[in-house]
């Protein structure tokens, strides 16, 4: 969330697309744990900045223009194997599968989600198909009030209702899985040193050539739906600026996120105003659940029962 939030908006803000949307994505997950495995939360954060610093250079030699080179091809496979990651990454909320840990790469994903067969949650399954539909068939009946919105709304409160009335407690919720944290941290400083920058720098090289790639391949799709066109060097300076603040606030790298951005246009996103209010609203859901925790917290009237979706 705090990438998505400051990353977000500087993307957005800075970006040299008009629908881009930035975050965390999938792409890094191999990246950033096997980052924090050998080195830790701090070595991610050095990484991270360091990766900022190669993309605002990038952006500031034209080097994104070397974006027009890359095949068509490579642009259709690059978002299908996106696609197909998500896709699989999604298995075991769809399925509501016990599992203690999911591996990180694609084929032993599958093998273990088979091994977990058994702990297949049939009320999790039926409420993810049916959020699916009403995604897939919502554009039938209102354009302009997002599927995906409606999806949320209409399901939290079935899942409410069959908790707290059915006595069906097997599915589980945001707030059953995490405990969020209903405030941005504050800054820290990131010490540097020559030891831990030659220790880093490969690492930091991958984040960047990752975050570039993927950045500038989710705008060049976004101008192919859109019929825009954007500035890939502005795109890799606003890209690297945000990877330099984020590690400030203790967030991960910052990359365009296809899957949000196709999510922006598809719901009629056009403009960086979409992807700066994408990060308003998150602040603003943080502070509800500041006040919602607090009110809980105090004991008032009407405050949040421990079950409650936040």
């Amino acid at each position: 969330m705090i990438t998505a939030i400051i990353g977000g908006f500087i993307v957005s803000f800075l970006g040299g697309s008009n629908v881009q949307i930035g975050g965390p994505t999938g792409a890094f997950i191999v990246i950033v744990y096997g980052i924090i495995q050998n080195f830790g939360i701090e070595g991610l954060a050095i990484a991270t900045v360091i990766a900022g610093i190669i993309l605002v250079i990038m952006g500031a030699l034209k080097l994104g223009t070397v974006i027009k080179f890359i095949p068509y091809p490579i642009v259709v496979g690059f978002t299908s194997g996106i696609a197909l990651t998500i896709f699989t990454t999604q298995m075991k909320d769809l399925f509501g599968l016990t599992m203690e840990k999911v591996p990180a790469d694609f084929i032993s994903k599958w093998i273990a989600y088979l091994g977990h067969s058994h702990t297949i949650n049939p009320w999790s399954f039926v409420i993810g198909i049916v959020s699916i539909l009403i995604i897939a068939l919502s554009p039938r009946f209102s354009k302009k009030i997002p599927g995906s919105l409606i999806a949320i709304i209409v399901m939290t409160i079935i899942v409410y209702v069959m908790k707290n009335y059915l006595g069906i407690t097997t599915i589980e919720t945001i707030g059953d899985r995490f405990a969020i944290n209903a405030s941005l941290p504050q800054p820290e400083a990131i010490t540097f040193n020559m030891e831990t920058i030659n220790l880093l720098l490969p690492s930091a090289f991958t984040i960047a050539m990752l975050g570039a790639i993927e950045s500038l391949l989710s705008a060049t799709v976004a101008d192919g739906v859109t019929g825009d066109k954007h500035n890939s060097n502005t795109e890799l300076i606003a890209q690297g600026a945000a990877n330099i603040v984020v590690p400030i606030f203790g967030g991960i790298p910052v990359t365009g996120a296809i899957a949000h951005t196709m999510t922006n246009i598809n719901n009629g996103g056009r403009t960086p105003v979409a992807g700066i209010i994408h990060a308003v609203v998150f602040v603003v859901d943080l502070a509800v659940s500041r006040s919602v925790n607090q009110a809980y917290s105090d004991g008032l009237p009407g405050r949040c029962p421990d079950h409650c979706f936040l």
